[in-house]
């Protein structure tokens, strides 16, 4: 009630002002309320933007948040600022009945809006659902559409997410997307398991093999001791014995996945080739002959 009585002051006395200098008493009533609600809306909005803001984030600092729930969240309290600015300004300026008429024409627009906007909508809850659960954050590594796609996470905002490729294209990719189907995020955890299938010859020893890629993933200083590595026979194939590897890694940022992993096959392959242990190919054998329309011709020419 205060705040109103003010307002209602500070607009006499320049509706006053005004119309000394003289302007019509519409014109200087309106002059005033305008004057009154710029004036009104630049200030507070300063002040909550100096003071409330600040504190915000400190608060979020507090809680531990990262950048993936900090940076929307930001926005939205911007958001709030400036319609807590919007609407005392309106009350100062006197412009209660106006402010109510709006929130009139708002209420009435919503379905509308609402219908006409419903991609819009869909993928701010999917954002919602993005910071609740935390499916993953920015600068993680994620993959979704079955594999088809995948990147780092560089920004979540409440209506998109943009991830960079490994490519360094930029991908913008609605909420709902995300939510709507299966994240693969390989570096939620602080470990990551990686499998690579190794073929060898059917006259090979199993067992020397086995040693071979046992070795040298513990002889690699980025694979985990605990849990350690483990080598399977997973398949008899045409024409190799496939020996599925299996071996873990800490900090699973995709470079580190990458290097680690071409460093381990590039050290097994050598050590192979080494103990003359065979990594065959597909081949084929063509059978079959070929015909002759025309003999005596081809008797002719070879004559010739």
């Amino acid at each position: 009630m205060q705040g109103g009585s003010s307002g209602q002051g500070a607009n006499t006395v320049i509706e006053k002002l005004l119309f000394d200098l003289g302007l019509s008493s519409g014109v200087a009533e309106f002059a005033a309320q305008t004057i009154v609600f710029i004036v009104s809306l630049l200030a507070i909005y300063l002040i909550g933007r100096a003071v409330v803001i600040p504190l915000a984030k400190s608060l979020m600092d507090r809680r531990g948040y990262d950048e993936s729930v900090k940076n929307p969240l930001t926005k939205i309290t911007h958001f709030v600022v400036l319609f807590a600015a919007v609407t005392i300004a309106f009350g100062l300026a006197g412009l209660g009945d106006f402010l109510t008429a709006l929130a009139t024409v708002a209420a009435a627009a919503t379905l509308a809006i609402g219908f006409a906007l419903q991609d819009i909508i869909a993928n701010f809850v999917a954002g919602v659902f993005i910071f609740t659960d935390k499916p993953f954050k920015i600068g993680d590594w994620i993959e979704w559409d079955g594999g088809s796609y995948s990147g780092i996470v560089e920004d979540i905002d409440l209506r998109v997410t943009r991830v960079r490729t490994f490519d360094n294209e930029l991908l913008t990719v609605p909420n709902s997307v995300l939510t709507d189907g299966v994240i693969k995020n390989p570096v939620a955890k602080d470990t990551l398991r990686i499998q690579f299938l190794f073929g060898i010859g059917y006259d090979d020893d199993i067992h020397q093999a086995t040693d071979i890629l046992v070795e040298e993933a513990e002889n690699h200083p980025e694979i985990l001791d605990d849990p350690g590595p483990s080598v399977r026979l997973t398949e008899l194939g045409d024409s190799a014995v496939g020996l599925k590897s299996r071996f873990w890694i800490a900090d699973p940022r995709r470079g580190d996945f990458v290097k680690t992993r071409g460093e381990y096959v590039t050290a097994v392959k050598e050590r192979f080739d080494a103990e003359r242990i065979d990594m065959p190919y597909p081949h084929r054998q063509l059978t079959g002959g070929v015909e002759v329309a025309n003999p005596a011709e081809l008797a002719e020419i070879s004559s010739d």
